[in-house]
């Protein structure tokens, strides 16, 4: 029971989970970090489709990922992830960076 409240909260939440906090749960790969970039800089799905010769529902797939993975709900989240230098950081970890 204990771990279900920790877990759960203790239900005064209204209905709605907390934020998770920002940060990645398993390193990005090369083109969600090109997706990243495009829609943090402020361009539509249909924009980095577009850049990207993809269609609009793979950009979504790979912004879902990218969400998932960073633990971030909006574009906002992300726009401030990349300007902390998230993606950087990623390359420098191992990680090729998108050509």
């Amino acid at each position: 029971a204990e771990r279900a409240r920790a877990e759960l909260g203790d239900g005064r939440g209204r209905g709605r989970p907390s934020a998770p906090s920002p940060g990645p749960a398993a390193p990005l790969t090369a083109r969600e970090r090109e997706v990243a970039r495009a829609v943090a800089e402020g361009a539509t799905n249909r924009e980095v489709a577009a850049r990207m010769f993809l269609s609009d529902k793979t950009i979504e797939r790979h912004l879902s990922s990218v969400y998932r993975k960073l633990g971030i709900r909006s574009r906002s989240q992300l726009a401030r992830w990349m300007a902390a230098g998230g993606a950087e950081a990623e390359d420098r970890a191992g990680a090729a960076p998108p050509r």
